[in-house]
């Protein structure tokens, strides 16, 4: 374990946004936007390292220790329940788990309810909570095709603005959760570079407020 702090950021423009609050919380790293394939960058007077990571594995490189710190949606990390330390709500990347349907959708409750997501575990979590039968079918991509070709009843799903929805003719029917990106932490990183950790939680902390 070296005496840098490794950063896992997620990809994309929840990303950029999470290295600004670094930024100007005063652990800056300017190459880290530059326009490169490179996926790690290093600041060695401020001895913090960023790398770029897909936003669902962002979670594994933390509970593997490959990161010591990173960043997760609340859909991830109640998907997957990695053993992590949940430091800090961001207030970013916001949004809702939902199930929606189609517009003219009733659910009987008379037959096995058909759901397809790829969060498999919220699902399971919130139908059996509701004493409810349901059927799985987990995909990747598109969920939104699955109602409108007869594949599902419904569709288990991240909803943030609800424009894909409409555009299908597709409605929230409810929502399970809000969804917010948060700060996470390796439990052995936390135990052993415990100042570092709180430093920066301390000054993400007033950047949030």
């Amino acid at each position: 374990m070296d005496n840098f702090l490794n950063v896992a950021l997620p990809k994309g423009r929840l990303g950029e946004k999470v290295y600004k609050m670094f930024e100007k919380s005063g652990f800056e790293c300017p190459e880290v936007l530059a326009d490169t394939r490179k996926l790690i960058f290093e600041n060695k007077e401020k001895k913090i390292r960023f790398f770029w990571v897909k936003p669902s594995d962002a979670a594994i490189y933390v509970e593997r220790g490959a990161a010591d710190i990173g960043v997760a949606g609340k859909d991830i990390l109640l998907e997957y329940e990695p053993d992590v330390y949940e430091l800090l709500d961001l207030n970013i990347g916001k949004c809702d788990m939902c199930v929606a349907a189609k517009k003219d959708f009733f659910d009987g409750r008379q037959k096995t309810l058909i759901v397809a997501t790829k969060f498999s575990n919220c699902a399971k979590r919130h139908y059996s909570a509701k004493g409810r039968d349901i059927d799985i079918i987990h995909l990747n991509g598109s969920i939104e095709i699955a109602p409108i070709l007869g594949l599902s009843d419904v569709i288990v799903d991240i909803v943030e603005t609800g424009t894909t929805l409409k555009e299908n003719n597709l409605e929230v029917v409810e929502k399970i959760f809000p969804v917010s990106a948060r700060l996470i932490a390796n439990k052995a990183s936390f135990k052993f570079k415990t100042a570092m950790i709180e430093n920066i939680v301390k000054h993400l902390e007033v950047k949030n407020d």
